[in-house]
């Protein structure tokens, strides 16, 4: 990216639901970037590059993109924990600045109240984690997995 190219965040939006428990997760997605779109002035037909973790179900942001009838020229699935939304800004800067997309959209979307996901406690991923051996023996909560 030279130091004249630039990047702006145009648009953003916070769902109002709170507990979702009528709605899926790619609903949810879709109303986020609807929201965020129309607070940009833009719609579905102008993005181009779409940027959403893996925690989205099926196959991530390809799922999503289907979903939401999305004409990709560029997609990004990186997924880095709870900083995986942070780390696609930056991704959708380079992918604007090289020329792989005009208009870049990124969703984040969960139903953590409606799926009785404890605030306090971490999810149970099973015994499998190549990381439990380092983590289980200190009691693992939320806040102090993100703190690692």
């Amino acid at each position: 990216m030279s130091r004249t190219s630039k990047a702006y965040i145009a648009g953003i939006y916070e769902h109002p639901t709170r507990k979702a428990v009528d709605q899926t997760i790619p609903q949810l997605h879709a109303e986020v970037a609807i929201g965020a779109l129309a607070d940009a002035g833009l719609t579905i037909e102008d993005v181009d590059g779409y940027f959403c973790g893996g925690d989205a179900p099926g196959l991530g942001g390809i799922s999503m993109a289907e979903y939401m009838g999305l004409n990709l020229k560029y997609t990004d699935s990186t997924e880095t924990g709870g900083s995986s939304y942070v780390i696609h800004v930056g991704h959708a800067v380079n992918a604007i600045a090289m020329g792989k997309c005009s208009v870049a959209l990124i969703t984040l979307a969960g139903r953590p109240r409606a799926e009785g996901v404890a605030t306090l406690g971490a999810r149970d991923y099973g015994s499998t984690l190549p990381e439990l051996g380092f983590e289980s023996p200190y009691g693992p909560v939320v806040t102090n997995q993100y703190g690692m």
